[in-house]
Order: structure tokens, then sequence, then C-alpha cells
């Protein structure tokens, strides 16, 4: 006699009572690039439905993800001004520090959580202090640290540094415990490759490096171990969020962590969103339905908060009941 499978399939009721991948918008964070300017609502046109908000628009875009249910948001900054140094990044009154001040002046019990990077900020795009044509670790590790700091004085509840330095969450993590600042928590970059799907996130925040690339410090795809000794590395020197980045391609990766005693976390990426939304824009796909299959791809897989643009359309579908989670 052959199993019959399907006896637990049989109706929708039964299907959500056996279920056991679940999503809630709690485990989302939205991205938010804010540009500084005024009156500025930009649509990036790669990345069709995400914006470039000035600071007096910020506010409204705020209400309306706090009125859908999205609770944590990851913020970028782009700057007017750009130089070797980077030095808008740790600057007082640099645009993250002031998009925080405004996110917590008008919705205080937002999760706001900052990139820790410095190729918006720098001339050349890296992400670091560069020495002749490569960038160099050691040193940029102080003016990493400095931007974590800096971003936690303005109110930031975790950094997230993206860089891929070695070192830099301890070097974080020491100048966080330094002033005082011991319990802001760490969400480590810490499995980043060196990705093509990244393209339509340079043109959102204007971060394309002016020549070569990154392939000394971000990861290579080609390889399947190294990542084990990433994550080994920011666990020791004190990260609290493990994240992989890209999602899609690297689901294999986020399974071979999936044990670890920290959350994990993915970043569902530009392109990944970008391709999503142009094939629906040509009717090619079923947005919803391709969206939330990838987002419960990632949670079976072993992901436990995901980053992504797709969060508003989410928590839109679920307001309008077009969606069950």
């Amino acid at each position: 006699m052959f199993t019959r499978t399907r006896r637990l399939r049989g109706n929708k009721r039964l299907r959500e009572m056996v279920k056991n991948v679940t999503i809630n918008l709690d485990e989302l964070i939205y991205p938010i690039f804010i540009e500084e300017g005024e009156n500025i609502k930009e649509e990036i046109k790669s990345m069709p439905g995400q914006y470039r908000f000035s600071l007096d628009k910020l506010p409204d875009e705020l209400k309306e993800l706090n009125e859908l249910g999205i609770k944590s948001l990851l913020i970028f900054g782009i700057p007017k001004i750009k130089d070797e140094k980077g030095s808008q990044a740790y600057a007082e009154n640099g645009i993250v520090q002031q998009g925080i001040k405004v996110i917590k002046k008008y919705f205080p019990d937002f999760i706001v959580v900052t990139d820790v990077c410095m190729c918006e900020y720098t001339s050349h795009g890296h992400c670091g202090i560069l020495c002749g044509k490569d960038v160099d670790n050691d040193k940029t590790l102080e003016y990493i640290s400095e931007i974590a700091l800096s971003h936690v004085k303005a109110g930031a509840d975790i950094v997230a540094p993206s860089d891929m330095m070695d070192g830099r969450v301890l070097a974080i993590r020491n100048k966080l415990d330094a002033n005082g600042f011991v319990n802001i928590p760490i969400m480590a970059y810490s499995i980043k490759y060196a990705s093509s799907f990244y393209g339509p996130f340079r043109d959102a925040a204007d971060s394309a490096p002016s020549f070569g690339d990154r392939r000394t410090y971000q990861m290579d795809f080609r390889n399947s171990k190294d990542f084990y000794r990433e994550v080994e590395a920011d666990i020791e020197e004190g990260a609290d969020f493990i994240m992989v980045k890209p999602a899609l391609a690297y689901l294999d990766v986020v399974k071979s962590i999936s044990d670890i005693h920290l959350p994990i976390v993915a970043y569902n990426v530009s392109a990944e969103y970008s391709m999503v939304k142009a094939g629906a824009m040509n009717g090619w796909i079923n947005e919803k339905g391709i969206v939330m299959e990838t987002m419960y791809g990632m949670k079976r897989a072993g992901v436990d908060i995901i980053i992504t643009y797709h969060a508003k359309d989410i928590a839109t579908w679920v307001k309008n009941n077009e969606i069950l989670l």
C-alpha cells in the first residue's frame, strides 16, 4: 500500500492546522534611504516602489509604515559631500544621525538598525580607508567603530557593520562598551558575498566603487567553507546577530549555520526585489505568490529575521486581507 501524504492537504483549514513554518511582521526589517536636501521623495528607477526621502518627507513615510505594523527599519544615508575618509559617515550631524533623531522624535518605538559602512560616504566608493589602491583593514576599523558610536549616540537601537573588514565586530564592541553602550546589539553582516545582486542598491545609495571591485574584502561565492570562519570570528568578537547576504542564492549557507545560538538574519537584497517587481510589472508572474514563497523559503532554511524591500507590500497585503501569514 502506498503512503497517502495528500490526506493532510485536503482543504485550507487542514493545511493551516499542520503548517510548521510561520512568518509575522515582527520578523521583517524594512530598509529606508535618507538623502540630504529638502522636499525629496524620489523613486529609485531600478527598484520600483522604493524611494529616497529627505528628512522633511520622512515623517509621512514613517506614519504609513507604523500604521501597517512594520516595527523595524534599516537606515541608509546619502550625503551631499563625499571625501576620501568618508567624514560625513561619522559626523555628529550626518544624514543618518539626523534621520535617527527624526524617527525617534515621531515614532520612538521603531527599532532603528543602522548600516555601518563607508561606501556611501567616500569619494572613491570603497568601504574603507585606502592605502594606494587597496583598503587598509586595520586603519578602517578606527573609522568604522567611530561611525557605529555616532549612530548609537544619535539613538540607534542596533548597529549593523557591512564593510567586511576583519575584526570590525570587536572594534565596535570595544568602542561601544568604552563609551557606556554595553547593551547595544551588533547585527553583523557576517556572510556577505561579492555579488551581482547588489546592482540596484548601488543606484539607490550612489555607492558604486570608482575603480576596481570589493572582492578582496567581500566573500567569494565559489568557496563553500570560508563562511564558517566568518561566523566563528564574529561570534567570538561579540556579535548578537549573524547575517547572510544576499539571501536566495545562499540558502544552503543559511541551512549550514542554522543551529547556531544567535538569531540568523537574511538580507533579501535589491536585485532579488527588482527581478520580482520587473516580472510582475510585465505580467509574467504572480507577485504576491512569488514574494510569499520566497519569504517562507528563507524561514524554512533557518532564517529568523528577514531584511526585505517587500516588507511594506507584505504588510499592505496582510492589512487588506489579501494574504494570511
